[in-house]
């Protein structure tokens, strides 16, 4: 039975952002997830978490002006330095949340960039990155997004992942596998799956086109969560879609899966 973590940064988006926490937790959510808790006081979040019986199940590094046009700084030059201070910063709230799966957004690929540097000062950083996570029990992720939501990400493919994570040769970097991104990227969604499930340590849903809730659209996620179950996956399922009328009211999808 697959475990859904709620993606504050597309569920419940007409709330504040701490009082997502106890409409998730109404809701029947058992986790959270987000893009990164680092605009509220660690204390609060944590708070929140626990008044609301929640598991913070994963969040990301510092990924640059989010707000703005950047979307991650692992791959760039220049932001290293702010990379590895990311490094402490997200240890830092892991370690009062409790969470442990952090992932890291690779970046955008600046104009005119030499694509081996970007690689080699990605694998450098998640170099870096992994044994002190490590040490805090924590996973690291990369996640690869794809080109139409995102154009001009650096990481895009799961063979790409693979190849960073046989760069990086720590037995402490993972895959974050979202089925949406993967659908438009490559597809086969199930057997790829199944092939890298080792390497994989979360997963999240959207349905195509649209990142609306499954069922609106083209990917059988009956299928698919079945098949996660028969494989064996027992980690969380991140709900990071857009909701086409409202949180709340479009979670009948989930009904089959209650307990």
């Amino acid at each position: 039975m697959p475990k859904f973590s709620a993606n504050l940064s597309f569920l419940y988006q007409d709330l504040p952002f701490i009082d997502r926490f106890a409409a998730a937790a109404r809701d029947g959510f058992k986790g959270l997830e987000y893009l990164g808790p680092y605009a509220e006081p660690k204390e609060k979040v944590a708070d929140a978490l626990k008044i609301n019986g929640l598991t913070q199940v994963l969040f990301n590094l510092p990924s640059g002006d989010w707000a703005g046009t950047e979307r991650g700084i692992a791959c760039l030059p220049d932001r290293v330095d702010e990379f590895r201070d990311g490094v402490a910063a997200a240890l830092d709230y892991a370690a009062a949340l409790d969470c442990k799966r952090l992932n890291v957004i690779s970046g955008l690929v600046p104009k005119d960039a030499d694509l081996e540097t970007l690689e080699r000062v990605l694998v450098d950083n998640l170099r870096y990155a992994a044994p002190r996570m490590a040490d805090a029990g924590i996973k690291l992720l990369i996640e690869p997004i794809n080109l139409h939501d995102m154009p001009g990400f650096f990481l895009s493919t799961t063979d790409h992942a693979e190849r960073i994570l046989d760069k990086v040769g720590s037995d402490n970097l993972y895959i974050q596998y979202d089925f949406y991104h993967m659908q438009i990227t490559q597809g086969d969604l199930v057997r790829t799956f199944e092939r890298l499930k080792d390497r994989i340590a979360h997963v999240q849903i959207a349905d195509n086109p649209g990142r609306n809730e499954p069922g609106t659209g083209e990917i059988n996620y009956g299928f698919i969560l079945s098949e996660l179950d028969r494989l064996g996956y027992d980690g969380w399922v991140g709900c990071e879609y857009r909701p086409k009328a409202g949180t709340t009211e479009g979670l009948g999808w989930m009904k089959p899966y209650r307990t």
